[in-house]
């Protein structure tokens, strides 16, 4: 029991919480109960299968295990379907394989990050050109279309006023830990089933944070006001979704899909949230219940 977990356990862990994520409703994304934005879940089950042995090879650094991930998802898919996810889960794969270090994840995964450097960056650089995300422009520093001069972490620091998943990189994955685990535990003691919980996860972020995804394709008033109608939905999902509330939550699905809004980073830390819930489990119980 306890960390270092092997290379099998980090990606059987990876691959259940990208399948996990794709059997909760969850308004706006990919999901069983409705596909979306051109994409379905085999396209997600495709890339997570491709992505999975690049982010738990104990042989790479962060950044080669983002490069190597995006690069097999997109080979396998022709999409971009989860960049987000792998920035997010390279830093957590390698704290939990990491060989000594503290007991406790997010404190294993502060080293990861300050051990970043400059091939890091360049290898994630080059991943993000590889996914071509959606809002992608052109910045003065740490501008992805050129070689870095800087390390990884401190590109995210760059950007982390307007991307939150870069905002992770400098705060220790706080989203992650400060909400999305407290917010996870909450609704599994309310929900019929985990399904249910995750769904509540996904809309807690949705109604906390202005979906990053979004406000790079359509600007941050669009996205805060997506963050709106998450907020005033929260009776159909606090503490957990119930029969009665589903048809209001199918419905606000329906609509975000219908206006093209797609909030794709708001799944991202809903996938980063599952993944690190599903590695301090391993570590405690040495299995995935």
């Amino acid at each position: 029991m306890g960390f270092p977990l092997d290379r099998a356990t980090i990606e059987a862990a990876f691959l259940r919480a990208c399948h996990a994520e794709l059997e909760a409703l969850k308004p706006g994304n990919v999901h069983i109960h409705g596909a979306g934005h051109g994409m379905d879940t085999e396209h997600f089950e495709r890339a997570a299968a491709a992505a999975a042995p690049f982010l738990a090879d104990p042989t790479r650094g962060v950044g080669a295990r983002i490069l190597g991930a995006v690069g097999a998802s997109v080979a396998e898919t022709g999409l971009n379907t989860n960049l987000g996810i792998v920035l997010l889960c390279a830093p957590l794969a390698a704290a939990a394989g990491l060989r000594d270090g503290a007991p406790d994840l997010r404190d294993r995964l502060a080293r990861v990050i300050d051990a970043l450097d400059r091939s890091d960056a360049d290898q994630a650089f080059q991943a993000i050109v590889i996914a071509k995300p959606a809002g992608l422009g052109r910045a003065e520093q740490g501008d992805v279309n050129v070689p870095p001069t800087m390390t990884l972490k401190e590109a995210m620091e760059i950007a982390s006023k307007r991307d939150r998943i870069s905002r992770a990189y400098v705060t220790r994955f706080e989203d992650i830990f400060e909400h999305g685990l407290p917010e996870l535990y909450a609704a599994r003691r309310a929900a019929e089933n985990e399904s249910l919980a995750i769904t509540a996860l996904h809309m807690s972020f949705l109604a906390s944070f202005a979906d990053s995804h979004i406000s790079r394709k359509y600007g941050i008033e669009v996205a805060e006001a997506v963050q709106r109608e998450a907020q005033e939905a929260e009776a159909l999902w606090r503490p957990a979704p119930r029969p009665e509330t589903w048809p209001g939550l199918l419905n606000l699905d329906r609509s975000l899909k219908a206006r093209a809004l797609n909030p794709g980073t708001t799944a991202d830390f809903v996938v980063g949230t599952l993944f690190a819930d599903m590695l301090i489990r391993q570590s405690a119980t040495n299995r995935l219940s």
